[in-house]
């Protein structure tokens, strides 16, 4: 079906407090080295203790309004992306709701881990193409601080908080949505994931009751063997190749991945956006932290063609093709 939604506006926010691989040294057995040439990160942002994912998206979409000069009240839906929400229920879509006073909107959060911004992006672009909404709020927030288990030096280096807007509203003449591609192997869950009621659901001895655990050896084989051949469908659907493609943004988990899928893949790193040295791994934010990135430094231009594609727990992923074209840039 030919998309008819289009992403209109946008707005990011991170925490103030940083925590640096200086800061890490001083928590476990690790160094500033170590952690850059494995993972690309030098820093990532922490929120407060009284700060949570409801409270980072609030802010994400007031500078949205900043920016754009658009206003939400008349949003009818409402999609947010975390794997980290205030409580279980109520959503943090609801607490958004409430805050910016929308009335007469549906509000969902959603759970695909670092796929979450992706696959909240495919279904606002579905719902506004399909005619049953017209105007629809994508939030992705997440405070992985909270979850992180700061004893584990495999772990505690990768994660950051962070939260992202955009407005996905009807335009039938100047669509963003070109193509799309989802996929899952839920065989690999035991590989990543927050434990909390079934502790003992993969068989292990290992689990910390709210805690993130992850096995980034195999994430990293998985993703470097199922990313390139999912990124080769998606320009297949687009009939499009690699060359079409102004700006490839992965999901921001880790930069020796990323240069892995690009090599693999055909994309080059010169021509990839990401959000890792600077925030560290924010899941489903890390996209949108990726463009905020590109958007500071030049390179992300209105009618640039984007290749995004979101991995994670699940195990499970999720790519688009869109063209960045947004309204609030054309002041």
């Amino acid at each position: 079906m030919q998309s008819t939604a289009r992403i209109t506006a946008f707005g990011t926010h991170v925490p103030e407090a940083r925590l640096t691989n200086q800061d890490l040294e001083k928590l476990v057995d690790t160094n500033d080295e170590w952690i850059r040439q494995r993972t690309g990160m030098k820093e990532r942002r922490i929120a407060a203790e009284d700060e949570y994912a409801s409270g980072l998206a609030f802010k994400a979409v007031k500078n949205l309004m900043n920016r754009s000069g658009k206003l939400v009240e008349d949003v009818d839906f409402i999609l947010v992306a975390t794997s980290t929400p205030d409580y279980v229920v109520p959503s943090v879509a609801s607490h958004i709701q409430h805050h910016f006073g929308i009335e007469g909107a549906g509000a969902l959060d959603i759970s695909a881990a670092c796929a979450g911004f992706a696959y909240a992006l495919h279904l606002a672009n579905s719902l506004v193409t399909s005619g049953l909404h017209a105007k629809i709020l994508v939030v992705a927030s997440e405070t992985l601080s909270k979850v992180t288990d700061y004893t584990d030096r495999s772990t505690c280096i990768l994660f950051g908080d962070g939260a992202a807007a955009v407005l996905v509203e009807k335009d039938l003449k100047e669509p963003s949505f070109i193509a799309s591609h989802l996929d899952t192997d839920g065989s690999g869950g035991s590989h990543v994931y927050l434990s909390n009621l079934a502790d003992q659901m993969f068989g292990e001895d290992i689990h910390i009751n709210g805690k993130m655990v992850q096995n980034g050896r195999e994430v990293y084989k998985w993703a470097t063997r199922t990313l390139p051949k999912a990124m080769d469908e998606l320009l297949k659907k687009a009939d499009m190749t690699a060359a079409d493609i102004d700006w490839f943004v992965p999901h921001s988990s880790n930069m020796r991945m990323i240069e892995s899928i690009c090599e693999k893949s055909g994309f080059p790193v010169e021509r990839t956006l990401t959000s890792v040295e600077y925030y560290g791994n924010t899941s489903a934010v890390s996209i949108p932290l990726a463009l905020q990135t590109g958007i500071e430094e030049g390179r992300l231009k209105n009618g640039d063609l984007l290749l995004i594609y979101g991995f994670g727990g699940g195990l499970t992923h999720a790519g688009l093709i869109i063209r960045w074209d947004l309204n609030q840039d054309k002041k």
